[in-house]
Order: structure tokens, then sequence, then C-alpha cells
């Protein structure tokens, strides 16, 4: 089922934790991330783009119940990802019970670990936070003013369920392919990524035009989905370098 020596020629670990790995995988992707919340977030950018989507649809949100949006993108979009993670579920456990296997066991328990803690962290999140959708806000038809992520909600105000984007997480935790590709080839890595964004980017745009998220909701699940995927890669090379040391070691024990 595997081709076990595609795997053998990058089963080494990526040098990670250097100063350049963390500039490009954590620092930068950062600094992005803030730069862009404080246009969104902090001067309105979020509200003018949802403006011209609420123009653009005729001062409603007339894809809000759309068969595209709402069946296809959402609905079908789900089930496709969950799909896929059942996939990568089977072929991660076919691999810790066959030895011939063996070189694709932490890539693929990575992989099935990130895509789980991505999805998970951000609902966690959304039920914490207390953030409308614009489908809610008075300002796009809905009944209640906008109440910023830190602002303190009046007394009797429902709860706002939708900072971070939920739906796009199911895209977006799989940018976790670009830190699997590492793992088995790195030369695959920005296709990895590519799948990623393009899932959850068409996720999270098919929301806003619903009027379910602003970008900046679907921006801060992008981060997150990242911040796991980075985390967790970092924790299993660590434990990928040790096994292969202690290899190593045997190897040169039995030659001797």
């Amino acid at each position: 089922m595997f081709p076990a020596s595609t795997v053998a020629v990058s089963s080494a670990p990526v040098a990670t934790a250097t100063p350049r790995f963390l500039r490009d995988h954590l620092w930068a992707p950062l600094a992005l991330t803030l730069l862009a919340s404080a246009v969104l977030m902090g001067v309105g950018g979020d509200q003018w783009l949802a403006d011209q989507w609420y123009r653009l649809e005729g001062q409603q949100w007339a894809l809000q119940n759309a068969w595209v949006t709402t069946h296809l993108i959402h609905h079908a979009g789900k089930w496709a990802s969950s799909a896929a993670a059942l996939a990568a579920i089977v072929l991660c456990t076919h691999a810790w019970r066959s030895e011939r296997a063996a070189a694709w066991r932490w890539p693929l328990l990575y992989l099935v670990l990130a895509v789980a803690l991505g999805t998970g962290l951000v609902s966690l999140l959304k039920s914490l936070t207390n953030m409308d959708c614009p489908w809610d806000l008075a300002r796009y038809g809905g009944t209640r003013p906008f109440i910023g992520l830190f602002s303190i909600r009046p007394t009797g105000m429902p709860r706002g369920v939708c900072f971070p984007g939920g739906h796009s997480s199911a895209g977006f935790a799989w940018i976790s392919l670009y830190f699997f590709a590492l793992m088995v080839r790195p030369a695959w890595r920005w296709r990895g990524l590519g799948v990623g964004l393009l899932a959850g980017g068409l996720f999270g745009f098919s929301q806003q035009l619903r009027g379910a998220h602003f970008l900046s909701h679907d921006l801060w699940t992008l981060a997150t989905c990242w911040a796991v995927s980075l985390s967790l890669y970092l924790l299993v090379e660590r434990v990928r370098l040790r096994e292969r040391s202690a290899a190593l070691g045997i190897a040169q024990e039995d030659a001797a």
C-alpha cells in the first residue's frame, strides 16, 4: 500500500527550530497575521469588504441559503474533509501495523493529529470568544450592534459564536500537508500548502458571501491551524530525530 522507498529518501528529519526555520515558519506568518488583523479589525477592513458583498447581493445576503454555498460548498465540503480525515486514519492505522510501512508511521500520525487538533482548537475558541456573524448585525439586516472581540457585550445580549471561522477550519487544517510533505518528500510541500489554502480559502469565502463571517474570522482560523500544525511538527520531528539517533547507534554497535 505504501511505497516505502519514497519515504526512505526523505526519512531524515528536516532541520527544525533553527533561527531561519522559525523566522520563515513562525515569526513571518505571525507578523503578517497581526498586520492583516490591524487592517481588518482595527481600521474597519472587515466591514468594508462585507459592505461590498452585501451591496453586490442587493442589500441582502442573497447567497445565505443558495444551493452552491449551502449544500455544495458548506455541507459537501465538510463531508469531503471528513472523508479525507477518515482515509488518513485508516492509512495511519495500517502503517502502525505493518513493518513495510514503518517509514510512514510518524508522518501519518502527525497528519491525523494536526487535522483533528486544528479543527478542535478552532471549535473551542468559537465557544470561548463572543463575536457575532455579519448576518446578525443591524448593519446587514440583523438586530445586534457590532461588538468588538475585546469589547464588553451589553447585559442580556445573546452570545456570538462566529470567531474564528469554523467551516474554513475543515479546509485550513489541511495546511498540515505542508509539514507532512517535509517529512516524506520536501519537494511536495508547496503542493500540500496549496491544498490547505485553496480548500480553506474556498470554504471561508463562501461563508463570507453568506454573511456568516468576516474575513478576519477566517484569517485567525488559518493562523490557528498553522500554529497547531507547526507546533506538532516540531514535536514529532524531535521524536523522529531521537528514534533515528537510537537506530544509528544500534547499527554502529552491530557493525562493531
